[in-house]
């Protein structure tokens, strides 16, 4: 039976590829004019294959980055243009989502109405907070504002029960800070953090002054100082990572002993879900204590200062100049080193794909993404649930029990590919082509509550979290779902001319990559209905944790800038699925070859290019701003160490270039993490 598996499986990964090349040769789909010569492969696999490219791709003005995924973007966004300025252009009455998108595309890009209007579209929101009288108001209006996207002390959220994943549940987790993490307002050491921080005040005040505020400057220090105690209070990336210290369920009536100060009944009836749930998933309970004393001690001035700071730092890209250019100086400029501010064309696409994105996802998909592709992603992705399935059995650090708790998980996941079976429904969303902060929120308010409404009724297993047109993928544990929207479905992740070998590497790693998030040490907490259970014995878990703290400890001595490390802990389970996708898709790619040779295209063995495939498609140059921003919030290793980090574990690596002792990627056979 099990060579049957095996037998059969091959056939399949070759069809799944059969008819993708061009009716010529295949080409190896590797970029050869992109290899360094100068740096040999055995010491700096990375570099070896894409150093002309790093010599000599410069960042564009307008980004923060540039590579692999910021190209197919762009690329993208150009497309998305062409669907949006067509629709903009279509003469008459539109219908449905077509004239939303239009109206709400127009509204954006007339730059001299939103200049004439300066603050005044935000004066109803303003006074509103002007006119509170004591923090009694405070539930109401945070949930107010909430609602309309604007970050408050802590957010509110409704997805699967965690335990119970065939109902909803309300979620409360911490939030409120416009810095993008707590180490920015708590190292005090580090030199540039703590220059950001001066900035950050100095934006702050900036944007108070043209809002009309009084006392800007004092106002915008004892912001600083509240979200500094809020980030003290806040859990770390590192402790959000697991699932179950997040999962804790809270009867409301028990709610006022985390947080007295705050009347949490009138703060779930005003966001809508009082009447809906007799019970809430508080992700960190230590957080909901600090913000209570917060809320004791901190002054009435102060809070509302910070409201309205939050609801201005939101609006301000949408409203005038100065305060779009205000808002550009200090989250690109300062925060990611970027000059340029991008087109407006560019930056009302965005707005278009956030608030009706799968409005614009149908068109793009009818444009863009024939059936014919979506078939052969179907195929290729129950070829790699197939080699998991094998693997699985032959796991030397797993036993019996769990093979078969694995086993049963893996037979539950659902596959999404390219876009949902069913399309979102904004018919309830009002636009209007001459309101662009009004429609900015009532996008926010609907998709809040879309959200809402979600309570007491069957989970909506046909959901995406997705766009078609994202350049991205990713793994739902409580849905136990894979999800590759059709965007991703081009080079370098899939080239339909090129031979099976660089498809392998790429896009067929990528999927490998996703499934084994429902095994990495956060998505294994979950059975295959997922829910929150421990399915593994205590000796398997020991055994998976002694190679994981492996990885923790590679990936932590890896430093993309001076001062800086990778944090092991916060990139494990990326880093896990790298590892585990790049070497379960190697294991099919052998398969489908069957016992035929591979061919040698531009002196690249099968094997090379496989690698090599993996390798070039996590090309990239950052600014130093954007990889100090991303070593602190990303929980995705930096480039060059998801290539060469992941390859230095692969024992199809060494055979395939030679890798030997005394070559700077060689790795001793007993120090190598090898998952699957």
């Amino acid at each position: 039976m099990k060579r049957y598996l095996l037998s059969t499986l091959a056939l399949s990964l070759a069809a799944a590829f059969a008819g993708a090349a061009d009716e010529a040769a295949p080409t190896s789909g590797i970029d050869i004019k992109n290899i360094d010569p100068g740096v040999r492969v055995q010491d700096d696999f990375y570099t070896h294959l894409n150093g002309q490219w790093l010599k000599t791709t410069e960042i564009p003005a307008d980004k923060s980055s540039w590579g692999t995924f910021a190209k197919l973007r762009d690329d993208t966004l150009s497309e998305l243009r062409g669907i949006v300025e067509k629709t903009v252009a279509q003469p008459g009455k539109k219908s449905g989502d077509a004239q939303k998108i239009a109206d709400l595309y127009a509204s954006f890009m007339d730059e001299k109405k939103l200049d004439a209007l300066g603050i005044r579209p935000l004066t109803g929101e303003l006074n509103r907070i002007r006119a509170i009288k004591d923090k009694k108001a405070f539930p109401m209006l945070i949930a107010h504002l909430d609602r309309m996207g604007v970050a408050t002390p802590y957010g509110l959220s409704v997805r699967p029960d965690a335990r119970e994943s065939t109902k909803y549940a309300v979620g409360i987790s911490q939030s409120g800070l416009g810095l993008p993490d707590r180490d920015y307002y708590l190292k005090k050491d580090d030199a540039k953090l703590a220059a950001i921080l001066v900035k950050y005040q100095a934006h702050i005040a900036r944007t108070l002054k043209l809002a009309g505020e009084k006392e800007p400057e004092a106002s915008a220090k004892a912001i600083v100082a509240l979200e500094t105690a809020l980030a003290e209070a806040q859990w770390t990336k590192v402790q959000n990572r697991d699932p179950v210290k997040r999962y804790n369920k809270t009867p409301i009536a028990k709610l006022p002993e985390l947080a007295p100060a705050y009347d949490w009944g009138h703060a779930l009836a005003s966001a809508g879900v009082a009447s809906k749930v007799d019970y809430v998933i508080v992700a960190q309970p230590s957080y909901l204590a600090g913000f209570n004393t917060l809320l004791e001690q901190t002054d009435l001035a102060t809070w509302k200062a910070y409201f309205t700071w939050q609801l201005l730092r939101s609006a301000s890209p949408y409203l005038s100049k100065d305060f779009a250019d205000a808002s550009f100086d200090f989250y690109s400029t300062t925060l990611t080193g970027v000059a340029v501010q991008e087109p407006r064309w560019k930056r009302g696409v965005a707005l278009v794909e956030r608030s009706i994105g799968e409005g614009l996802g149908q068109l793009y998909v009818a444009e863009y993404f024939p059936p014919e592709r979506k078939a052969r992603m179907d195929q290729l992705v129950k070829n790699l649930l197939a080699s998991y399935k094998t693997s699985i059995d032959g796991l030397d650090w797993m036993g019996p029990e769990t093979k078969k708790e694995a086993q049963a998980k893996l037979a539950k996941f659902t596959p999404k590919i390219g876009y949902p079976s069913k399309w979102r429904d904004y018919s309830s969303l009002a636009i209007a082509k001459s309101d662009l902060i009004g429609n900015v929120l009532r996008a926010a308010t609907f998709a809040n509550q879309r959200m809402i409404n979600k309570l007491g009724k069957p989970i909506d297993r046909e959901e995406w979290g997705m766009t078609p047109q994202t350049v991205n993928a990713y793994y739902n544990s409580t849905m136990n779902e894979i999800v590759f929207p059709a965007a991703i479905l081009q080079p370098p992740f899939f080239d339909a001319r090129a031979d099976d070998a660089v498809n392998y590497g790429a896009i067929g790693a990528v999927i490998g990559h996703e499934i084994s998030h429902g095994f990495d040490d956060g998505g294994s907490q979950a059975d295959g209905d997922g829910n929150l259970r421990d399915w593994w014995t205590k000796e398997d878990r020991a055994n998976f944790k002694a190679k994981t703290d492996a990885l923790v400890k590679q990936y932590g001595a890896y430093s993309p800038i001076k001062g800086y490390h990778v944090n092991g802990e916060l990139t494990l389970g990326e880093n896990i699925a790298d590892n585990s996708g790049a070497a379960i898709a190697y294991k099919a790619y052998k398969l489908s070859l069957g016992d035929k040779p591979a061919p040698v295209i531009d002196g690249l063995t099968g094997d090379q290019r496989f690698f090599m495939g993996f390798g070039q498609v996590w090309r990239v140059r950052m600014r130093d701003e954007q990889q100090i921003l991303q070593v602190k919030t990303d929980p995705h290793s930096p480039g060059q160490f998801r290539a060469n980090g992941t390859m230095v574990n692969q024992p199809g690596f060494y055979d395939a270039f030679g890798v030997k002792p005394g070559d700077k990627m060689y790795v001793a056979p007993e120090q190598r993490v090898i998952i699957w």
